[in-house]
């Protein structure tokens, strides 16, 4: 426990300060992510205590007994002793051969890679209709156009619960011309088909329905939500802003790749205004309070009272107004109001005005601005697409301003904190090797095996088939930098001992490799294994009990376990053949002086069994 304190001290620190960055990350997928590390960093506290006090109290209860020989006596054992032998003889050709095959992995995943997402696409358990229809339509009108749908997607089997709800405006998220909304719920997802493929037929039903847009939406889960594409247009000037969104949905039109356009711009519209001559209206014996309430009539209503039932908790009003028949525009020109003067038409001193309706404005940072929103066909990504938008040729007016928001300004932003949390942890890391080793060299090769460990990160993404995804392969990175440095550490520190007790490099080399074979393979198979369930997105139902294979639930951590599993997998390679390579390497170009030893150089493992023990 004495001789192994500081290497696992050393080992659970540079873990540690690898996940304790992000337990700021700022934003909403901040607060969604931050569980991840502060669980981790509380079970790697937990597991020091375990190991430092627990396991040693433990293990000297056990009358068994383990030499190093026992994994020299293995078939594995001596084929990895043999193996390694011809490495150490010519290290400098090791790492080349290893430095080609990581290029080798990042050809073949620049070639075969399966693009780029932000957060893991998750199969949804509802899904959304939007109808969208523009033109001054009635409740009535909306409510027919939004049952005409309804009928056509009646009866799926797939479909267990279907709501429809019609609006007289649309609000939130919805666009503005959205006349009304189908929410659908999915059977089980082991006994259906995807919801992709659910709503692709949904389309069908519904293509030949005339004078209106169908938008189908999937339930969007964790941090991010909306439209992938989103663009800020604002302009001083209203009518240089609905130019340039204009010109900006024609250009989105022609690339291709952006699908369900949509912006907030005000509806094209009518909207009527009563114009008051007030000084006719004075002569008339009239005054503009007298003409509102006259307007009510035949609008909402006159407000004459108010009441509360007995039953209700809210009052109601009590309103007086013309008949249905007569709530209309012509009515207008046949009203009359009780004046000094007796009955006087309106007319003579109102006029019915018609202007353009504006049905909201919308201000970010105080600027007068519009929104564009637009779903990627199937195949584009966020940052090709944008890439593409914004380096044509728009030719905006000098007075607009783009900015983009959403989910390319999370992703931006993730990535952002990403990179910072990684430089902040490898320097962390960084400070503590170089206090436990005092070697700028065996730091580095230390630091070397995340360099590594990435290659085995996108050949894990290759063949477990995932994207590459911002959140969660970039924290797999990130932690797997903590975990794969665990073992160089201990076996660094292992051989630094064995050369201190008189071997010479290459017997260090190869002893080091030989005594940590067991324990380096014991910790990454059972690291590996312990993910593979998520790997392969099985779910374990412990009250059926049953396996299943592809459960939504499992979907959001594949592409963080594939990382993982993928990344150390390819780390422990390097452990066990490249680091006791580069340590020979180091020691050729750069030799030190050893005082020769008192005693001959050892070279069973009885011999340095017994070396160390008189060390400790």
């Amino acid at each position: 426990a004495s001789r192994m304190a500081w290497p696992i001290i050393a080992s659970t620190a540079t873990t540690l300060v690898v996940f304790m960055p992000l337990l700021f990350w700022p934003g909403v997928v901040g607060q969604f992510m931050k569980y991840l590390p502060a669980t981790v960093i509380l079970c790697l506290l937990a597991s020091l205590f375990m190991a430092l006090i627990f396991l040693p109290v433990m293990g000297s209860l056990s009358k068994a007994k383990t030499t190093p020989q026992d994994t020299q006596q293995s078939r594995a054992g001596k084929a990895y002793r043999g193996l390694l032998g011809r490495l150490l003889r010519r290290p400098g050709f090791t790492f080349i051969g290893m430095l080609g095959a990581m290029v080798l992995i990042f050809l073949a995943y620049g070639k075969y890679n399966h693009g780029v997402e932000f957060f893991p696409s998750v199969e949804p358990e509802s899904a959304q209709v939007w109808v969208r229809a523009r033109g001054d339509m009635s409740i009535y009108e909306k409510d027919a156009l939004l049952k005409q749908v309804e009928q056509r997607l009646l009866g799926l089997s797939e479909v267990q619960a279907l709501y429809a709800r019609s609006m007289a405006s649309s609000s939130g998220e919805l666009a503005a011309d959205v006349v009304g909304t189908l929410q659908f719920q999915f059977i089980d997802w082991y006994d259906r088909r995807k919801a992709a493929q659910i709503l692709d037929e949904m389309r069908s039903l519904t293509a030949d329905i005339p004078g209106i847009i169908l938008e189908f939406r999937q339930q969007e889960e964790g941090p991010s939500g909306g439209k992938p594409i989103e663009l800020q247009v604002s302009s001083m000037e209203s009518a240089a802003t609905d130019k340039a969104v204009a010109k900006i949905i024609s250009q989105m039109q022609q690339l291709g790749g952006f699908v369900d356009i949509e912006d907030d711009r005000s509806l094209p519209g009518i909207e009527w205004r009563l114009e008051v001559d007030r000084a006719e209206a004075a002569r008339f014996g009239a005054d503009v309070l007298t003409v509102g309430n006259a307007v009510q009539m035949i609008s909402n209503g006159l407000l004459l009272a108010k009441y509360r039932p007995e039953y209700a908790s809210d009052e109601v009003d009590i309103r007086v107004r013309f008949p249905q028949s007569w709530r209309s525009l012509d009515q207008l020109q046949r009203l009359t109001i009780q004046t000094s003067r007796g009955q006087v038409p309106l007319s003579n001193f109102v006029e019915l005005v018609p202007a353009p309706k504006t049905s909201i404005i919308k201000r970010i940072d105080s600027n007068r601005a519009v929104t564009i929103k637009a779903d990627l066909a199937p195949g584009f990504q966020v940052t090709e697409r944008l890439k593409a938008l914004l380096g044509s040729d728009i030719k905006l007016p000098d007075n607009v301003h783009v900015k983009t928001a959403g989910e390319s300004a999370d992703q931006q932003e993730a990535m952002t904190f990403l990179l910072g949390a990684f430089a902040t942890a490898i320097f962390l890391m960084l400070m503590i090797l170089l206090v436990q080793f005092n070697s700028w060299y065996q730091t580095l090769l230390i630091l070397s095996a995340i360099i590594f460990s990435t290659a085995g990160v996108l050949l894990g993404l290759l063949v477990n088939g995932q994207s590459f995804g911002i959140v969660m392969v970039g924290m797999g990175i990130i932690g797997l930098a903590g975990i794969v440095v665990n073992n160089n550490i201990v076996l660094i520190d292992t051989y630094n001992q064995l050369r201190d007790s008189g071997l010479s490099a290459f017997e260090a080399a190869l002893e080091t490799g030989c005594l940590r074979l067991r324990p380096v393979l014991l910790t990454s198979i059972t690291t590996v294994l312990g993910l593979m369930p998520m790997v392969l997105a099985v779910n374990v139902n412990l009250l059926e009990p049953s396996l299943g294979f592809g459960a939504p639930s499992t979907q959001w951590w594949t592409q963080l376990s594939s990382a993982i599993a993928g990344g150390l997998t390819f780390a422990t390679v390097l452990t066990l053949f490249l680091t006791p390579c580069m340590l020979v390497l180091g020691e050729k170009l750069r030799p030190r002086k050893v005082e020769p030893a008192t005693a001959t150089t050892p070279n069973s493992g009885d011999d340095i069994a017994l070396l160390l023990k008189k060390r400790a």
